[in-house]
């Protein structure tokens, strides 16, 4: 309850600022810069330094690849024979191919399953989400917005980019204990990024581009709470005969609105930015209606 009240609050209040008109208009890139170089690279410096993975998490982990990869695929046929520009594209890539499995995914599911598959969501959200968004989506991300790229020049892209830096970081200090005080300054540096992100989303939210938006946004909110997660059930459940709660919960995760932070990349590249404030503005409070309906349906895999 407290997450959704802080996410109603921070909405709110970037748009607040925005029709005071005491903030510039440049905020939500200043906003973003923060997230993208402090933000971000402490919490993966945080959470990914204390995960200990083997082989049993992989099926975990691989959800967010599936569904990011099955999300590209149908966004771009779609996307071709709706005649969507390639920014459009890309931004539904980015926010319908990944899911919000941290800030809203993690109290879900300790609303779902209890605090025991917290676990769970950490391995979905930092092996999968995270690491996702630091290599294919930074990939997605800079072809939408630039064209065609060297190969060179796109791993160049990705190996720059801080939280990935991070991410490496933390893999290579892993049997490395942190000091108490260095897990304490990360935690409050990456507690900035929910309020600053969804600020930044509040910010830039424009209702009255809803109607022209309205294709883009069914088509992608429609993959992101409907036909992502149904196709993960199939693959996941029918097709390699996964089962438990443990399972359950992985799909749960597929169900999440989608992810804040791939927005900011979205936006940070000039990915349709009126579309992608949209997709965040109307998937996330409409997944606190559709991700009930997963939590009953998924009782019976």
């Amino acid at each position: 309850m407290q997450n959704i009240i802080l996410l109603v609050v921070c909405f709110l209040l970037g748009m607040g600022l925005r029709r005071t008109g005491r903030f510039p208009e440049a905020t939500p890139a200043a906003l973003n810069g923060f997230i993208i170089h402090v933000s971000l690279p402490a919490l993966a410096l945080l959470y990914v330094h204390r995960l200990h993975p083997d082989a049993t998490v992989l099926y975990v982990a691989a959800m967010a690849w599936v569904l990011f990869g099955l999300g590209c695929l149908f966004f771009r046929i779609v996307g071709r024979i709706a005649g969507l520009s390639r920014s459009t594209t890309g931004a539904l890539m980015l926010t319908g191919g990944l899911g919000n499995t941290s800030f809203v995914g993690l109290p879900m599911i300790e609303a779902y399953y209890g605090k025991a598959y917290l676990g769970t969501g950490l391995l979905v959200d930092q092996l999968g989400s995270f690491l996702v968004l630091s290599t294919l989506g930074i990939f997605v991300a800079t072809l939408s917005s630039s064209g065609a790229v060297s190969g060179r020049q796109m791993a160049r892209r990705i190996a720059l980019f801080p939280p990935f830096q991070a991410l490496v970081l933390a893999a290579i200090l892993m049997p490395l204990p942190f000091p108490g005080w260095l897990e304490a300054v990360l935690q409050k540096l990456g507690d900035t990024l929910t309020p600053l992100a969804l600020a930044s989303v509040g910010f830039q939210l424009r209702f009255a581009s809803f109607r022209r938006h309205l294709g883009p946004l069914s088509l992608g909110l429609f993959y992101k709470l409907l036909l992502g997660p149904a196709l993960l059930t199939i693959l996941y459940v029918y097709l390699l005969g996964a089962h438990g709660e443990t399972v359950r919960v992985v799909l749960f995760e597929a169900a999440m609105a989608p992810m804040i932070t791939a927005g900011i990349i979205a936006v940070d590249h000039d990915l349709d930015p009126p579309l992608v404030t949209l997709m965040l503005g109307v998937g996330i409070p409409l997944s606190f209606l559709t991700l009930p309906c997963w939590w009953w349906l998924l009782r019976t895999v």
